[in-house]
């Protein structure tokens, strides 16, 4: 089952400039695996020492963030698109 995610513009050095990529995965979880095994370098930069997402990464399932939903064990269907957004910190 293929997802689409949306790479951001800090990350795309890992997917060689590419903005949205295509993996497969049934959850969050394993496709966010998935983008780090075709690409490598995005799990040190999306998870923590015990593989949750960073406290400054947010991942959106379509238009909704994964932590209000059920987190890496969000299941995902065919076609869906998962956005990577950096937390944007200042006043």
């Amino acid at each position: 089952m293929s997802v689409k995610v949306r790479v951001p513009a800090q990350l795309r050095t890992l997917t060689g400039g590419v903005g949205e990529v295509l993996v497969d995965g049934g959850t969050v979880g394993e496709v966010l695996k998935a983008l780090d095994a075709a690409h490598p370098g995005f799990a040190e930069r999306l998870f923590d020492e015990s593989g949750q997402l960073r406290r400054f990464v947010n991942v959106f399932l379509s238009d909704e963030d994964v932590r209000f939903l059920e987190g890496l064990a969000t299941p995902v269907a065919d076609g869906q698109t998962i956005s990577i957004v950096p937390a944007v910190a200042g006043g």
